[in-house]
């Protein structure tokens, strides 16, 4: 499975919390960017992140002067970070459960970001969906746990090692399968109550 390193953006462009968010709006006009990253003040500091939608939604919608406000008065702080072994997986997954498009990868220093557009464009998740390697390395397990079992004896520890690495990735399809019927089952849910007279959702109510 990818990671979060494979597909990140490694070259970050970073500013001053201290900035003016007109100097941060030049930056990303200049770069063609949606995000900077905000500079740690010292080094056990957090990071932070600047967005479009933060200039967008807390300066423009108000009318306020961007030369006159600072980066640091808008910008999410300490913000969500990702680590770049973090398989591409469960990075979409952080980005779904909290609503977030991009994020700093960070190890220690900060080593790249990555978006929703890196997800999409970048990573194998159409090639190599992974439901389907998941239920590919189910079936070579247990083949390879009954040729264990036969080599080593039923009732060997190689043996039992080697169901219990079966059984771990069948509850991994497990829980990833209920994952997704919740997910279904609210987003169905969210759209019947958005449109109560849709056909679809009669029965539903009922």
């Amino acid at each position: 499975m990818m990671k979060a390193e494979d597909i990140m953006t490694k070259d970050v462009v970073t500013i001053r919390g201290s900035a003016t968010v007109a100097e941060a709006v030049k930056l990303m006009k200049e770069k063609g960017l949606r995000a900077l990253v905000v500079d740690r003040r010292y080094d056990n500091d957090a990071y932070g992140i600047v967005t479009e939608t933060d200039i967008v939604y807390k300066i423009t919608a108000y009318g306020k002067d961007p030369k006159a406000v600072r980066v640091y008065e808008i910008m999410s702080k300490p913000c969500i970070v990702v680590n770049p072994d973090l398989g591409v997986e469960y990075v979409a997954r952080l980005f779904a459960n909290t609503g977030i498009r991009r994020a700093p990868v960070i190890q220690g220093k900060l080593l790249g970001i990555i978006s929703v557009t890196d997800i999409l464009t970048k990573s194998d998740f159409v090639e190599a969906p992974k439901a389907l390697l998941l239920d590919e390395k189910i079936q070579k397990a247990i083949a390879d746990a009954r040729a264990t079992c036969t080599q080593e004896g039923a009732y060997s520890k190689a043996c039992a090692t080697a169901w219990d690495e079966v059984e771990e990735l069948q509850a991994e399809a497990a829980h990833q399968k209920a994952e997704g019927m919740v997910s279904a089952k609210v987003s169905f849910e969210k759209y019947c109550r958005e449109n109560p007279a849709a056909p679809e959702c009669r029965s539903h109510q009922s």
